[in-house]
């Protein structure tokens, strides 16, 4: 019998499959697949689609309210579970384990496209077109197969490294490889693969976007050694991990002008403006134009609004600092003391630009231009159903032009990054900073941490790092940085893990405001809810049900 193969024909933008069996019984076999350049252009495409948008949502929250960026108004949404503890090894969240199928399908790919030429095709005139796009195939999806093994490593720590087709028998019988192996053959795979990749598609290949680039395999490559140095997986912080984390991170950066991801773009364009042209994204999904987001997230009370979704925390508001003086607004900041110029009953006031880009507080003015009422009585505030928890409403990727109306319902595109330059810089500067314990050094390198991060304040017009900082303020103040940059970006939730700090980040804050009788306002920060986080779940369980197949692969510890 002639082997059954299920092809997804998706656009990278495309949320739903055509199917398509093929087998004895049908029109087409695998090797017809695999000698049709068309039919093996869709089984590339098929196997990006294994790359989540949205950050892989759980339901319909993203991990953002499964950390201490935000909580989700839905008291029904499974993300809780993350939340109260009651997820385990059979009530599994964000099980991963999917992304074997995608490693499957790389494997596949790989050996049956492994010299294919395209016969039939020799003598169409645009033969040379079509090789030249193929020749990028092999490369591409090997950059995606050490991406999907980098997602399940930071999930599950070991996992079985398999790079070749096997049996259902021999699948099942797989034992899990060292995290640190796992790590180094992404490296190994990005180092091979980069100088295959073109730096963009733009002039090479039907001028296509969000497809694997030189940049991306660096960037990943980086990514992963950074994660390696981190204190989950480098229990006894050795500094020659911080190192190579910091010299893969300074390659990318040493092409920043060549690839094109600099200059950084304005910050309201990384994430409200199509992937061709945010110059500063390496890889990211885009999606096809759609509202379900803005559904998501609208506030509740305004017309043509929403379902409210996700609440962005005051731990994540105060952690925006004073835009003239670049100092904190609470002394629970860890690094400098809070500036005394806050003034608490104005609280919004002359804050880090990039707050306003990510959350819509009190007054606020947005969808339709209409003001945003969060105050108790206010028409998106408390006790309306599913008004806000925290005092605030989403922003980013939240498209504040889309139109959810009756009578005028309008749909926008999304592109959810994964990976893009301002991260590379963060990445770096911690890794320069824990390799060398200095901020200033820079010995063959061509930014020092200050540099590079002085980079990403500049974009948001905020004040340089002060010279004065001890290593361990640098450091916290770092850590901030991380937390406002890259908020919503699916960072947080990794970033509390891999540094082992997740046990501190179980108080979540908001704000109750209230209106007083001249038309000013009161706000009064408050625990929103106590979380459970245990040690066992800075790593995901292994499923259950896969331990039951494969014995072989062991829970973690804890689980």
């Amino acid at each position: 019998m002639k082997t059954k193969l299920f092809i997804c024909l998706l656009a990278f933008s495309m949320n739903s499959c055509d199917y398509l069996d093929y087998d004895e019984s049908g029109f087409l076999t695998k090797e017809d697949v695999y000698s049709s350049f068309e039919y093996t252009r869709n089984v590339l495409t098929n196997i990006y689609s294994y790359v989540p948008a949205a950050y892989g949502t759980i339901g319909d929250a993203l991990r953002s309210a499964g950390c201490d960026e935000a909580v989700f108004v839905d008291k029904l949404s499974e993300v809780h579970s993350f939340n109260n503890g009651s997820w385990s090894a059979i009530h599994t969240l964000d099980d991963a384990w999917n992304y074997y199928s995608g490693i499957r399908a790389v494997n596949m790919f790989l050996k049956e496209t492994e010299g294919e030429t395209f016969e039939e095709l020799k003598h169409n005139l645009n033969y040379e077109d079509l090789m030249a796009q193929f020749k990028y195939y092999p490369y591409e999806a090997r950059f995606l197969r050490a991406y999907f093994y980098f997602e399940l490593a930071k999930r599950y720590g070991d996992v079985p490294l398999i790079t070749t087709v096997l049996t259902e028998a021999e699948a099942n019988k797989q034992k899990r490889a060292p995290f640190e192996t796992v790590i180094q053959y992404i490296v190994d795979e990005c180092d091979a693969i980069a100088p295959h990749l073109p730096v963009s598609y733009w002039d090479v290949v039907r001028n296509e976007i969000g497809r694997a680039t030189k940049g991306a395999a660096m960037a990943l490559k980086a990514k992963a050694l950074l994660y390696a140095a981190s204190p989950l997986f480098n229990k006894t912080n050795d500094r020659e991990k911080w190192k190579l984390a910091a010299r893969a991170a300074a390659d990318v950066i040493d092409k920043a002008w060549d690839f094109g991801y600099m200059p950084l773009p304005e910050t309201w364009d990384l994430a409200n403006k199509s992937y061709s042209v945010n110059n500063e994204l390496i890889f990211g999904v885009m999606q096809n134009e759609s509202n379900w987001f803005e559904y998501q997230n609208y506030p509740v009370g305004i017309e043509g609004g929403g379902y409210t979704g996700h609440c962005p925390t005051e731990n994540l508001v105060e952690s925006y600092e004073r835009q003239s003086t670049g100092l904190p607004v609470t002394d629970q900041a860890g690094y400098q003391h809070a500036d005394p110029g806050f003034d608490p009953a104005n609280p919004y006031d002359d804050r880090d630009p990039r707050m306003w880009e990510t959350i819509i507080g009190n007054n606020f003015r947005w969808v339709y231009d209409q003001q945003i009422e969060v105050w108790y009585g206010g028409r998106s505030g408390k006790p309306q159903k599913n008004a806000t928890l925290t005092g605030y409403y989403l922003q980013k990727y939240v498209d504040g032009s889309t139109s959810l109306k009756d009578d005028f319902i309008t749909s926008k595109r999304h592109v959810w990054m994964i990976l893009r330059y301002g991260e590379v810089l963060l990445n770096f500067a911690e890794a320069m900073l824990e390799a060398y314990q200095n901020p200033d050094y820079k010995d063959g390198y061509p930014l020092s941490a200050r540099e590079a991060v002085n980079i990403i304040r500049a974009r948001a017009y905020m004040p340089d790092y002060p010279v004065d900082l001890s290593l361990s303020e640098f450091k916290a103040k770092l850590r901030n940085e991380r937390k406002i940059e890259l908020a919503f970006e699916d960072q947080r939730f990794w970033d509390i893990r891999r540094w082992k700090i997740a046990d501190q980040a179980t108080s979540i804050y908001g704000v109750d405001v209230t209106k007083k009788e001249d038309g000013s306002f009161n706000y009064k920060k408050t625990l929103v809810e106590k979380r459970t986080f245990k040690e066992c779940m800075y790593l995901y369980p292994i499923p259950q049900s896969e331990i039951y197949i494969n014995p072989e692969l062991a829970q973690n510890p804890g689980w």
